[in-house]
């Protein structure tokens, strides 16, 4: 039982006169896609916050990064809180607390562990647990991460009270037999458990997934199940929803600026932070854009997550833009709405009883800002066998080029200790960094890999 059960729609509002340039057309040859369930006809967003004290809490004891306890002050929650309100009244978040913000015996953070209650009280938010601050598992084992997601859901429910449960769990990368355990033994069976893109970049790898929810395979989290037997009840979702284009640089071996590129979208580290409010807001509607206008003529839904750590609050600042984005969101399609994560994987969870019959499918021409080229056109397909990345440059008229062939019939594993790599990569990859990682023809592939494509996507024959 919940403490109390909440969910708004938007209110509606005037449509902006005028699309984002790099996402207003379609090709007229695309037949859109997509489910015949409760979903079809949605624009959904999802929007997070996570309170810590330190900015790694690798594990129970120690720490990585710098102490971030000025900065989760309560002057900053509320602050964010009132932001999204301002934006869109009514709309709910979920807010993460990492483990030492849960016990923290300082007074600041008993009156934020209040201020949780406070929201949920007034707004429907949801209350849960980040484990080892977004990588969990490149520091701990299975077993731990078990125990620490055990110990830290029970003291969510003891603070929050009333026999509160939290509806999702937000932790970055998730190993699948940690997932498992979420769904088998806490009852919980949505989590947020993949940043799609994500290499070499902050402190955990989890390249390869698709970017909009699915039920994880037992081998990879990474992996949407193959079958009953293979198949984790609990939905997977991204992190953070970012621009495709970008997405395809790694970080690390680039510069500071390349890197964060990659993760470029709606974030604001790599949008207001990098550009400035002006071109991060124009950066993050162009983002939702790909989402609410191309990809929900595709698919007949579609979804934008996005995640505001407190942390960011006096960093990034600009909590006018956040503000402003959401604002825009109404007005630009008065019939989105906005959902606790746990919600929204709830009702994907009631749509879909496997991954059978999954078909995304985006398409995204550069915004020209950073490292949204604006001479090339992405298009992805994702389903439940593999995932599918082809490249052109379409002022030139190029043909298109394959750039990421992921399969997920192939068997997957993930590290079975502790460590930084919990990628998938296998045919080709988008980030471009082994040698068979070069853009080729569709023609040129090997005829396995070509007849598997074309069974599912004959038109691209």
């Amino acid at each position: 039982m919940r403490r109390r059960d909440f969910l708004r729609g938007a209110a509606g509002a005037v449509l902006l006169n005028a699309a984002d340039p790099a996402c207003a057309y379609r090709d007229p040859a695309e037949e859109p896609t997509g489910p015949t369930d409760a979903l079809a006809g949605r624009r959904i967003l999802t929007f997070n916050s996570v309170i810590r004290v330190n900015q790694i809490e690798v594990t129970r004891t120690r720490n990585e990064g710098f102490d971030e306890y000025d900065r989760h002050t309560p002057e900053n929650v509320r602050a964010l809180r009132q932001a999204l309100a301002d934006g869109w009244p009514g709309a709910p978040m979920t807010w993460a607390f990492s483990w030492r913000a849960l016990h923290d015996e300082r007074e600041r953070y008993a009156i934020l562990r209040e201020l949780a209650q406070e929201f949920h009280d007034r707004y429907g938010d949801d209350v849960t647990f980040i484990p080892g601050a977004f990588f969990a598992n490149a520091y701990n084992t299975r077993e731990q991460v078990d125990r620490d997601l055990h110990d830290g859901l029970a003291r969510v429910s003891a603070i929050m009270g009333g026999g509160f449960r939290p509806k999702s769990v937000i932790a970055g990368f998730l190993a699948a037999d940690n997932q498992r355990y979420l769904a088998e033994v806490e009852g919980i069976h949505v989590c947020q458990g993949n940043i799609w893109s994500q290499y070499a970049v902050d402190n955990q790898d989890g390249e390869g997934s698709i970017c909009y929810p699915y039920y994880p395979s037992a081998e990879h989290f990474c992996k949407p199940a193959q079958s009953a037997r293979d198949l984790v009840d609990c939905v997977n979702l991204d992190g953070w929803t970012m621009d495709f284009l970008a997405a395809r640089r790694p970080g690390g071996e680039e510069t500071w600026r390349a890197r964060k590129y990659s993760r470029m979208g709606v974030g604001p580290i790599e949008t207001i932070g990098r550009f400035g409010p002006e071109v991060g807001l124009q950066q993050m509607l162009a983002t939702t854009a790909v989402h609410f206008d191309t990809g929900f003529e595709l698919n007949r839904w579609a979804w934008v997550t996005n995640c505001w750590e407190i942390s960011l609050v006096p960093q990034v600042g600009h909590l006018e833009i956040l503000t402003a984005w959401t604002r825009a969101i109404r007005e630009r399609w008065p019939a989105a709405e906005c959902l606790l994560l746990g919600d929204f994987g709830e009702a994907w969870r009631r749509a879909h009883r496997s991954n059978d019959g999954l078909d995304y499918r985006f398409r995204q021409r550069g915004t020209g800002i950073g490292g949204s080229d604006a001479e090339l056109e992405i298009r992805w397909f994702m389903n439940e066998r593999f995932r599918l990345a082809l490249l052109r440059n379409w002022q030139l008229d190029q043909p298109e080029r394959v750039i990421d062939f992921t399969r997920y019939d192939l068997a997957a594993a993930e590290p079975r200790e502790p460590g930084r790599n919990w990628s998938l990569m296998n045919r080709l990859n988008q980030k471009g960094i082994r040698p068979q990682d070069r853009p080729t023809p569709l023609s040129e592939l090997p005829d396995e890999d070509r007849r598997i494509i074309l069974d599912r996507y004959p038109e691209l024959g």
